[in-house]
Parts: C-alpha cells; structure tokens; sequence
C-alpha cells in the first residue's frame, strides 16, 4: 500500500537553509577591487616598473594554475578569481626593483606548490601569496630587499635606493628616522600617502584603509581579526616599542608602516587559513599582532607581518576545535546521562 500524500508536506534537507547570492568568484573579484586604490597609488610611487611586477605576478599566476590543472585534467577553475587575487596580493608584496624572474617563480610556489599540491582552494594550510613571498625572501634576500625611493612619475624607470621606515628605525633608531623625515606629523604623512620605500602595495596607509573599510561594510571580513590584530601591535609598540624605557612608543608610526594593514585587513582574514570560529578569530589576531611585533622589536627582520601570520595559520584549525559551538541540545543530554547514572 502505498503511503498517502499530503498537499502540504514539510520537506527538510540538509545543511545550510541559508542561501545567498554571494560566491567563492564574486568573492574573490571583489577583494581584488578593493585593493585597486593601494595597487594604484604603488603604481604612481613607483613608477611603470611597478605595473611591470604587478601584471607578471597576476599573469604568471593565472598560467600556473591553468597549466596545472590542465596537465592533470582538471577542471579548469582560473576564471574564478582566486590565482588573480593570489597573484596580486604577491605582487603588492614584492619591491620594484626585482627582476622578471621573481614574480614568477613566487607565483609558481604560491599557486601549484601551496594550493593546488595540497588540493585547491580551500584546502591549503598557509596563505599563498605570503608563502611564495617567504620562499623568493630566503632563496633571493637580497634582490628582496632592496628597496626604491618613490619616483612619483610614470615614466621613471631608474630610482635610488634607500631603507624603509621600519628598517631605519630598526637599525639606526627613531632619531635617524625624524632626520630622515623631518618630523613626526612629515613621517606620518609619509606613512600615509604611501610616499616612502616599501613593498609595492603596503605603502599607502590610507588606500590599504579604504579597501579594508570597504571589505567590512560588504561584510566579506569582520572586525575581529583586524582590530585584535592591530590593537595587540599598538599596544606592544606602546609599551616596549622605545629602548630604554616602558610606554614611550610610538604605535601609529608601527600600524601604517610596513605589512601591517595589508596583512591586518586583506591576508590574515583570508578564510581557508585563518579560524572560522568569532571567538577564535579574536584570538588569532592577538597572536598575529604579538608575534608581528616580537619579530619587528626583537627578532633579527625589520618586519614580522609574513611570518606572524604564517606561524598563525598552523594554529588555525586547533583554535577553531577549542572555540567550536556546542551541538544544541548537547548540554541537556549530558545532564541527563549523569542523572542515570
């Protein structure tokens, strides 16, 4: 006997219930648009060379994984942003002095080694681009650090080259850094505009800003990562960011200098390397921030964005096991096991 059909059956299917016009594609493109303003203002600091490094990083990784995948007859996923965004974010990251070859072979570590080795998006452990930055700093640290002074002029190839900010004030002190800069309010504005040595799309403090606000009210990111990120620095550098003494640094001079708001806002909150869990984001960006300032104070590099976040990543999935929801009703069952007993 058949059973009887009712006209208004519930029908329950598995999770998720919520559905959304966002996707992994519109997600990714949209994170490259907003960081058009910081890739703009590298491009006018630094000149065409900039354009140059930036459009072999973006191509180089787009043909990596096309060939990639098409060697291994798999479906070709190049269209939907990711080895652009991936090949972008490496661009930003590298100075405009570096040869062709090193924007490719990053692409290559960031987009075959990094995230198709491991099965494509989503399933790599640490965050592309900054592991294609890590491996072009250790096998060329020098051609990786040498950095330009801005040309603010498209058609100027050839610029001097000078120390960053955080490298100054690394090995010469605040002092050499206010001779260099003027002053404190010169030096902010500097830091700012995005006038000063650097990497290509971490110089422009206030473009980073503005892509990064536009991240949150589209809520593709929430605040939890940024703003524990960027707190915990500030209040390091607030603390032990003078020699000598407690609570005489300068932490703005520390938030707009170097990776900090690239790293803060558009690679920490990538969401395949870092913590799902809101809870555990918050914690995630604290130790993003601790490391990245025990690194700058501390450690033997002017800059600990990369590897904060890199060392951040393998904690990832532990944070996201210790901050897990508890199953509803699970508390209630418990209880009632107990009882029994």
């Amino acid at each position: 006997m058949e059973p009887v059909k009712k006209e208004h059956e519930l029908l329950v299917s598995v999770s998720p219930h919520i559905k959304s016009e966002e996707s992994t594609s519109r997600i990714m493109w949209t994170v490259s648009i907003s960081l058009l303003p910081a890739t703009l203002m590298g491009v006018y600091f630094f000149g065409m060379k900039a354009l140059f490094v930036l459009a072999l990083s973006i191509i180089s990784a787009l043909a990596s994984e096309y060939i990639f995948q098409k060697a291994l007859n798999r479906k070709i996923m190049v269209g939907d942003g990711s080895a652009f965004l991936t090949g972008l974010l490496l661009g930003m990251n590298l100075p405009a002095s570096v040869p062709f070859y090193i924007p490719i072979i990053g692409s290559f570590v960031a987009v075959v080694i990094t995230k198709q080795l491991f099965g494509g998006l989503g399933f790599n452990v640490f965050n592309p681009a900054l592991i294609g930055r890590a491996f072009l700093l250790i096998s060329f640290p020098k051609l990786m650090t040498i950095w330009t002074v801005p040309v603010s002029a498209l058609t100027q190839l050839d610029a001097k080259t000078t120390a960053t900010p955080l490298g100054i004030l690394k090995e010469e002190g605040v002092a050499k850094l206010m001779e260099v800069f003027g002053n404190k309010m010169s030096l902010y504005q500097h830091l700012l505009s995005g006038n000063r040595a650097g990497s290509l799309g971490e110089t422009s403090a206030i473009a980073l800003l503005i892509g990064g606000l536009f991240l949150l009210y589209k809520r593709y990111i929430t605040w939890h990562i940024p703003l524990s990120f960027l707190a915990t620095s500030a209040v390091i550098a607030w603390i032990f960011g003078a020699k000598g003494e407690f609570f005489a640094g300068d932490p703005i001079v520390h938030l707009i200098s170097g990776g900090m708001l690239l790293g803060a806002f558009f690679m920490a909150t990538d969401y395949v390397t870092c913590p799902s869990v809101k809870n555990g984001q918050i914690l995630f960006g604290v130790g993003c921030g601790f490391l990245t300032m025990l690194i700058r104070l501390k450690g033997g590099f002017p800059e600990g964005v990369m590897f904060a976040i890199l060392i951040m990543n393998c904690f990832a999935p532990i944070i996201d096991r210790s901050f897990k929801s508890k199953v509803f009703g699970a508390v209630k069952q418990d209880k009632a096991k107990e009882t029994r007993k």
